[in-house]
């Protein structure tokens, strides 16, 4: 049955999965100073690591939570009698306002590089810099479709998750059928909406109803499946990568990873079924609800925020050598950039509020909220695949960042005339 209040276990799983991305990224590369001499290069934290992995990579929960309260949403809207084109505009008018500030730096420094006599370097990183809006592409679709899985799930039921399922175990037998490791992409189309879709079922009292002997049974029976694609079936050993698996199960995502998802899906229902997160003080649930509303800043601002603090700590250890092996230690690079984090994303939000179009006060033209959503969709996609730098020497970077600036023009028109409540 649908139920209205806010679960404050999900917001924390949501809080918890960005936190921990956070962390990893700060981790994924070491930054060094031995004698003087700065050295930058991966980590590569072997087996024990890989092992790791397996219990502290927390993003696929961050879709199942993403289904819940899309779930809640989704209701909301249903009650309120809006036309989809509101609810469109509503949603994705709230994503606008952090993608477009984000978005708009990033190509003003890509830019600015390129000018400035590095054309060919600053289009290369802000490909790879790019890399993390793979998160914000999926999120937009997801939201975008959430009004069909709700329904689907209240139609059908756990049936309309068997296609899901059944596409992502045929995009792994193709990988290794045919060895084109390009074909896992497509597992983006399945793994994640599967981790959605158990968000809503979740949400409609799937999991957190069930016995808890019949969830420990299905997490042990995760885990066993997990071990089995490892160990028989020649799986990447860690679910993430690093220097030393250079090919791992998040991204792109394999069953393997789908499996995690609904390890950590049982997990979120024996917490639940304990009480965590249901007496929290008023203090603490505004803290969470404040949190949980910045998610998207965090996880766009978290690499220049790392950038930044390995940068401080990297020239005060050149400055000082004597305190270099202090100074580069690890953990205090962690604890630094989340201090830089819950210091400047307050501050970025408030011009990334500024940036949220304002509603109008009348109805969209048919269709024209779905193709202002889509072509917003389809810039940050292309921002995603191609950077975004505006020079001669990068065509396809300079196409990505128009692509992404009429996108968000046409969902600011759209949003001047519609009533979005």
């Amino acid at each position: 049955m649908p139920v209205a209040e806010r679960n404050h276990l999900i917001d924390l799983a949501r809080i918890t999965s960005v936190l921990v991305v956070v962390v990893f990224h700060t981790l994924l590369w070491v930054v060094a100073v031995p004698d003087g001499q700065l050295l930058i290069y991966p980590w590569a934290p072997g087996p024990g690591w890989w092992a790791a992995s397996w219990i502290f990579n927390i993003v696929p929960v961050f879709f199942v939570a993403a289904g819940y309260a899309n779930a809640v949403v989704v209701d909301k809207w249903r009650t309120s009698g809006a036309p989809y084109s509101a609810f469109l505009v509503l949603r994705g008018g709230r994503l606008l306002g952090p993608m477009t500030l984000f978005v708009a730096v990033f190509t003003v420094v890509g830019t600015v590089a390129a000018w400035a006599g590095w054309p060919m370097e600053s289009a290369t990183l802000s490909r790879q810099f790019a890399q993390l809006l793979w998160f914000a592409v999926v999120y937009q679709l997801l939201l975008a479709a959430s009004p069909l899985a709700v329904w689907l799930h209240d139609r059908f039921g756990g049936w309309v998750m068997l296609p899901l399922l059944l596409g992502v175990i045929a995009v792994d037998a193709a990988v290794r059928a045919s060895g084109d490791l390009g074909l896992q992409w497509l597992n983006l189309a399945f793994v994640w909406p599967l981790a959605h879709q158990w968000g809503i079922a979740y949400h409609r009292g799937w999991f957190r109803g069930w016995r808890t002997r019949t969830l420990l049974a299905l997490l042990a029976g995760c885990a066993a499946v997990i071990a089995a694609l490892v160990f028989a079936l020649d799986y990447p050993p860690a679910s993430v990568a690093w220097a030393d698996v250079l090919v791992a199960n998040l991204l792109p995502p394999t069953v393997a990873i789908l499996v995690l998802g609904l390890a950590q899906t049982v997990v979120l229902a024996l917490l639940e079924q304990a009480g965590v997160g249901v007496c929290l003080r008023a203090g603490t649930q505004q803290l969470v609800r404040v949190a949980n509303a910045l998610l998207l800043t965090v996880y766009l601002w978290q690499l220049p925020a790392i950038l930044v603090g390995a940068g401080a700590l990297a020239g005060l250890s050149l400055l000082w050598p004597a305190a270099a092996p202090v100074l580069m230690n690890r953990v205090l690079l962690v604890v630094l950039v989340l201090g830089i984090v819950v210091t400047a994303v307050p501050w970025l939000a408030r011009v990334e509020l500024r940036l949220i179009p304002a509603s109008g006060n009348g109805i969209a033209k048919p269709g024209h909220a779905e193709i202002g959503y889509a072509l917003s969709c389809t810039g940050t996609f292309a921002v995603w695949q191609a950077g975004a730098v505006l020079h001669p020497s990068a065509p396809w970077a300079a196409a990505a960042a128009g692509l992404f600036a009429a996108g968000v023009m046409a969902l600011r028109r759209v949003s001047a005339s519609t009533v979005v409540g």
